[in-house]
């Protein structure tokens, strides 16, 4: 009879798991799992959102790839804008990071100032405010004309209007340059006395030693922050609309503008699917050439 009473007792726990899981499970199921394999069908579809999905095989990613002049433009804005904003990003957090890395008075409200921007940054009404800081007429303009220098057409020109994004971009480095600063912490202050023994300065001692032991941390963020780049459209879309003369079109403006302007959604789901591959695949590649370069105290890999 007890056993029963076990067992019976153990059943309960793992009902009553699933139901603790239960909102997790329907939003994963509902708001994740469902669009994600909708849009895969779609994508092999003619669907113009008011009509029947009828089945085109690989039409949409043909015509995506041969015939359509905007998605090339936009491939290359966003891997433009991917090689800036990561690097940009990774290496301010890095050195705000080491540069507070300091056990000095008031430092956590100073650490919490830099952290702000990357609670707001992603916002659309932080990218108005972008926008209005580098119109013709914005504040930075006014600076410049104070300091006796010619105004600059932000986002009158392509290339100073993909800058001006990009730098929208940089400026949100606080959730980079926590985990930088984490990892500092970890280094064991004892590896720096004996390089100092030694006879390493600090410039030696940072590329020798910070620089290591937290490589997996940089690897983290390279990965997290390519990702976000890849995706962007906030920035795109309120800055600079796409422009000037697709200037700013990146893929996510691309594909918002084909489902929500001109009603294509499968086109649309078919672009989702070339950023998901660009994704996979530009991750995949940093996998592989990490092999060796990022240190673990283990001795593990990937």
């Amino acid at each position: 009879m007890k056993k029963k009473t076990k067992v019976k007792k153990y059943r309960r726990i793992d009902y009553m798991g699933l139901v603790y899981i239960a909102p997790w499970l329907l939003g994963f199921l509902l708001l994740q799992l469902y669009p994600f394999l909708s849009s895969l069908f779609y994508s092999f579809t003619d669907y113009q959102f008011f009509n029947e999905p009828s089945f085109v095989g690989l039409k949409n990613y043909i015509k995506l790839f041969t015939t359509d002049p905007e998605f090339y433009n936009s491939l290359k804005v966003t891997i433009v804008y991917t090689l800036y904003t990561v690097p940009g990003k990774l290496m301010m957090a890095l050195f705000i990071a080491v540069l507070l890395n300091k056990n000095i008075k008031r430092i956590g409200l100073i650490r919490t100032i830099y952290y702000l921007p990357s609670l707001f940054g992603g916002s659309v009404a932080v990218a108005i405010l972008w926008k209005l800081l580098f119109m013709d007429d914005g504040a930075i303009n006014n600076i410049l004309l104070t300091l006796h220098l010619p105004k600059v057409q932000w986002l009158g020109n392509s290339s100073t209007a993909l800058m001006t994004i990009c730098l929208l971009e940089i400026w949100q480095f606080g959730s980079s340059m926590v985990m930088f600063l984490a990892a500092l912490k970890q280094v064991p202050a004892s590896l720096y006395e004996a390089a100092s023994l030694d006879g390493a300065g600090k410039v030696k001692s940072f590329f020798h030693i910070t620089l290591p032991q937290i490589s997996p941390i940089i690897f983290f963020n390279i990965i997290m922050q390519t990702i976000t780049a890849l995706q962007n459209f906030t920035s795109s879309f309120v800055v600079t609309g796409g422009g000037p003369n697709k200037g700013t079109y990146v893929l996510g403006m691309k594909l918002y503008t084909d489902a929500f302007t001109y009603f294509k959604m499968g086109y649309a789901s078919a672009t989702s699917w070339v950023i998901f591959g660009l994704i996979l695949v530009v991750t995949l590649l940093l996998f592989r050439f990490s092999s060796g370069k990022v240190y673990y105290e283990d001795g593990g890999d990937f």
